[in-house]
């Protein structure tokens, strides 16, 4: 990446901090011909999509026949997971449970909305509290790792938590807030976009970083949902928002005046360490702005263009005081000095590559599930 010419899409903001980013003559990315050429002609929101979702709700109540719930939605209070939840109630008429796991770093905001959809949709929540003291310690583990990835241990617990529960409770549709509108442009591997859950690479780092047993994280290998969840207890993911028009400020909007939600000013920052780890932490330190992707996704959609992207990733999303206060309150909260986090923050910067991973296995899957169309967006 260092001996390579800058060079950014015309078409899109993704650029050269991507290393393995394609360019054509005209200087279009392979995002920008992936979206137009794989993506689009398969994304159906009109009628068809209608059609389609029905045909699934009505699939879910079968199952979901006699019990208690027909589902499970991971719901954390941002816009995605509050929109679905809106959709499977409101629209596919489904009896979903939302299940929030709290890793100990939501926003206000974010506990404010999901309290207010679970009492203005009548749907039931279940909480898992994460013990903080196993967490804290997994994410010190992986800041002294000085690896990109450091939503990671966040994201693990979220997803485990939630698969473990449905597999206990026999809740075999999972819906989730995954969508081409405001995703079709996936971060690069370089950017902390790990693809997930890998016990090889969380064991390894938190043998050599650790220091208090995981008795009670909970943690689902990718091949154990991959393979065992799906195929043999017979799991199914959906996505209900690829088959809907879902234009972010419409459903900001529609929640707002629906239930008093309240947005956020970017994608991620109802938790409060994720705000901080991509608008303070990556940027500064490892020179990634994953705004790049969540701006050209919105641009590919026709929600903003490129030149507003291009003004806004210009600066900082959020102002050098805030974010200051914010390393300081990180900082207190993961009992270190602010001193010992600026050691780390300064550290030599390292990727998972230097840990023991098996991202050549994921990967190997991630091409066969691009070949049979499961995966539409670049996964690299």
């Amino acid at each position: 990446m260092d001996n390579r010419k800058y060079q950014i899409c015309t078409k899109t903001i993704m650029d050269t901090s991507d290393p393995n980013i394609v360019f054509d003559e005209n200087g279009e990315s392979d995002y920008y011909h992936n979206f137009q050429n794989v993506i689009l002609p398969n994304w159906h929101t009109d009628e068809k999509g209608y059609e389609e979702l029905m045909r699934e709700a009505a699939k879910i109540k079968k199952e979901g026949k006699g019990k208690d719930f027909d589902c499970i939605i991971g719901l954390s209070g941002g816009l995605d997971s509050s929109y679905v939840a809106y959709v499977a109630k409101e629209i596919m008429g489904l009896r979903p449970l939302l299940y929030h796991v709290d890793a100990g770093w939501n926003t206000d905001k974010a506990v404010g909305n999901i309290e207010k959809l679970v009492n203005g949709l009548g749907i039931h929540l279940y909480t898992d509290v994460i013990n903080w003291e196993e967490m804290k310690d997994l994410q010190l583990a992986f800041l002294r790792s000085q690896i990109v990835d450091q939503d990671l241990p966040q994201d693990y617990a979220f997803f485990s938590s939630l698969y473990k529960f449905a597999k206990k409770n026999k809740i075999k549709y999972v819906l989730t807030g995954g969508n081409y509108s405001t995703e079709c442009c996936r971060e690069p591997e370089e950017w902390g976009g790990f693809p997930g859950i890998d016990k090889i690479l969380v064991k390894d780092i938190h043998t050599k970083f650790g220091k208090r047993e995981l008795k009670t994280f909970p943690l689902v290998d990718i091949l154990s949902y991959k393979i065992y969840y799906r195929y043999v207890l017979g799991m199914k993911v959906f996505k209900p928002l690829n088959l809907v028009p879902y234009i972010k400020k419409d459903a900001e909007n529609l929640l707002e005046q629906k239930f008093g939600w309240e947005r956020f000013q970017h994608k991620h920052h109802e938790s409060r360490f994720t705000r901080f780890y991509e608008d303070y932490w990556m940027p500064r330190k490892f020179g990634f702005q994953k705004r790049r992707a969540h701006f050209s996704s919105l641009i590919l959609t026709g929600q903003m263009t490129r030149e507003e992207a291009l003004e806004r990733v210009s600066k900082p999303e959020l102002s050098d005081d805030f974010l200051e206060k914010e390393f300081e309150y990180v900082a207190n909260k993961l009992d270190l000095t602010k001193d010992e986090l600026q050691t780390i923050f300064e550290g030599e910067n390292k990727t998972f590559h230097d840990y023991k991973n098996k991202i050549k296995l994921i990967g190997f899957g991630a091409k066969i599930m691009m070949k049979l169309g499961l995966e539409k967006r670049l996964f690299r």
